[in-house]
C-alpha cells in the first residue's frame, strides 16, 4: 500500500522565493529578510511591498504605495449597508468572508488573473480589509461606521476606526510591528488553501475568501483568542501551574482543543522558540509598562513557566506567536473578537503574494487519496435492503 503522510508533514509541494522556515533553528525569512529585523527597521507597508515585489522599496516607491492604500481604503456605501444588515451575533471571520467576497463584485478586474491586475487587487484588499472589519465590529455594537483617514499607516488607521480617537503613537508601531509578525509563514494552512484554489484559475478574491475560511480554525488563527480564554479562567499567576497540570494530564480542556492541549504552545514547524514570540513577548511587556497593566503579561510568563517546569521545553514545544499575540491585543485594547481577524488583516499580504506566485507558473494542485474501503459490494434492489 502507498505511503500516506497524514496532514501533508514536510510533504513540499512548491518551490517559492516569498518566506524560509528553519523550525530547528528558529528561523523565519521574509525574501531573504530575518523576521527580527523585518520587526525592528521597517513597516507593515514597506513588507507587504517586499512580499509582493521581492525587494524593499526605496522612498519614492514607499510613497507611491502609501498612496494607493490611502486611495482604496473606503468601501462602497452598498457593503457598508450590508454591515449594518448582518446579525450581531455574527463572527467576525465569517463577516469578513462574506465582505470580501462582496467587494469582487465592485471590482471589473476580478476575473483578469495578469500579475498587474492581482497586483492591483492585493492592494485593494489589504487597504480595504481593516475598513470591513472596523465597520463590522462597531455594527455588532450599534455604533455606525467610521470613515477611513486620508493619512497614517494601516495600523494607525484602523485603531482610529475602531474608536475614533487618534491612537497613541506606540500603540500603533506595536500593532504595525505585529502586523509584520503575521504578515506571511510559507506553506501554512489558510496559504495553501488560497493557492488550491486560485490553481483552479479561480480569481484572487475567490482564494482569499478560502484562506480566511481556513484561518478562522482554533488550529490556526482562532488559537490566540483561545490563550486569552485559558488566561481569563486562570485569573492570576499563583494558579498557572495547577491549572497547566490538570491541562496536560487531561483533567481540562480549554475552549475546542483537545485534551493535554495549552492554546498558543507548539507548532507543526518549529521545534525551538518561534522567533515571532520572542518579539511580541517584548512588545506585551514594553505596552504593560506603559499602561501601568502587567496583569495579562504577567499571567502569560506564569503560563510560560509553569509549561516549562512540566517539560514541554525539553520536548520542542515552545510558546508560539498566537501565545504572545493574546496578551499584546488585549493590553492594547483590541476586543478579542477581533484577535483572528487582525491575523487575517495581516496575511492578506503573504496570501496575495502566494497567489499571484501561484498563477505565474500554475499547475492545478490535485493530490490523491490512498482507497481504505470496501471492495466488490453488490447493490440490492431498494425492496431488499
Amino acid at each position: 500500500m502507498a505511503n500516506v503522510t497524514q496532514g501533508l508533514e514536510r510533504v513540499a509541494v512548491a518551490e517559492s522565493r516569498i518566506c524560509s522556515i528553519d523550525g530547528q533553528a528558529g528561523e523565519l525569512i521574509y525574501q531573504g529578510y530575518d523576521i527580527q529585523d523585518l520587526a525592528e527597521n521597517t513597516t507593515f507597508e514597506e513588507v507587504a511591498y517586499l512580499l509582493w515585489l521581492g525587494a524593499l522599496p526605496t522612498q519614492d516607491q514607499l510613497s507611491e504605495l502609501d498612496g494607493r492604500f490611502v486611495a482604496e481604503r473606503d468601501v462602497p456605501d452598498a457593503v457598508y449597508a450590508l454591515v449594518k444588515t448582518l446579525p450581531k451575533s455574527t463572527v467576525l471571520m465569517d463577516a469578513l468572508r462574506t465582505l470580501v467576497s462582496l467587494l469582487a463584485s465592485y471590482d471589473d478586474e476580478m476575473d483578469d488573473n495578469s500579475a498587474e491586475a492581482n497586483f492591483r487587487k492585493s492592494i485593494k484588499l489589504t487597504a480595504k480589509i481593516p475598513t470591513l472589519l472596523a465597520a463590522a465590529h462597531r455594527a455588532q455594537r450599534g455604533l455606525e461606521p467610521i470613515r477611513p483617514q486620508t493619512t497614517g499607516s494601516i495600523a494607525s488607521n484602523f485603531l482610529y476606526m475602531l474608536s475614533g480617537e487618534e491612537p497613541d503613537d506606540f500603540v500603533a508601531r506595536t500593532l504595525d510591528t505585529a502586523l509584520i509578525l503575521h504578515a506571511e509563514h510559507g506553506m501554512n494552512a489558510s496559504t495553501f488553501s488560497g493557492r488550491v484554489t486560485c490553481a483552479t484559475l479561480a480569481d484572487l478574491y475567490a482564494g482569499v475568501t478560502s484562506a480566511i475560511g481556513t484561518l478562522k480554525g482554533p488550529l490556526h488563527g482562532g488559537a490566540n483568542a483561545l490563550v486569552l480564554e485559558m488566561l481569563g479562567e486562570i485569573g492570576e499567576p499563583g494558579k498557572a501551574a495547577d491549572f497547566v497540570a490538570n491541562v496536560l494530564s487531561g483533567n481540562h480542556t480549554v475552549g475546542s482543543l483537545a485534551a493535554k492541549r495549552i492554546p498558543g504552545l507548539g507548532h507543526r514547524v518549529y521545534k525551538a522558540l518561534d522567533p515571532r514570540a520572542t518579539v511580541l513577548r517584548g512588545m506585551a511587556r514594553t505596552l504593560g509598562e506603559r499602561a501601568g497593566d502587567l496583569h495579562w503579561i504577567d499571567l502569560s510568563e506564569a503560563v510560560v513557566e509553569a509549561c516549562e517546569a512540566a517539560g514541554l521545553s525539553e520536548k520542542g514545544v515552545y510558546p508560539n506567536v498566537d501565545f504572545f499575540s493574546a496578551s499584546t491585543y488585549k493590553t492594547m485594547g483590541i476586543d478579542t473578537s477581533l484577535f483572528t481577524p487582525v491575523f487575517a488583516m495581516a496575511r492578506i499580504t503573504g496570501w496575495t503574494a502566494h497567489i499571484m506566485e501561484q498563477h505565474k507558473q500554475n499547475r492545478l494542485i490535485r493530490p490523491h487519496a490512498v482507497y481504505v474501503g470496501e471492495r466488490g459490494l453488490k447493490a440490492k434492489p431498494i425492496a431488499q435492503r
